[in-house]
């Protein structure tokens, strides 16, 4: 599976899958960008990315979290 910015719930699944010992609340819109640039799966250009992006990896990140436990 390929995933570019517009896959932001896929992402925000494997980040979680990846860190799962990380406290959501505690990371920060640049880790989130350090950490997807770093999946073997993403195949974006990392000048397309903005806030809003990452804040949607971020959010789809910490509803899983809320609803299904760290």
């Amino acid at each position: 599976m390929t995933l570019n910015w517009e896959s932001t719930y896929a992402i925000a699944l494997e980040l979680r899958r990846r860190h799962r010992g990380v406290n959501i609340e505690e990371v920060s819109l640049q880790q989130i960008y350090k950490w997807t640039l770093e999946l073997s799966e993403f195949e974006d250009d990392p000048a397309l990315v903005n806030d809003d992006i990452l804040y949607a990896i971020y959010q789809d990140w910490f509803e899983e979290n809320s609803h299904h436990g760290n």
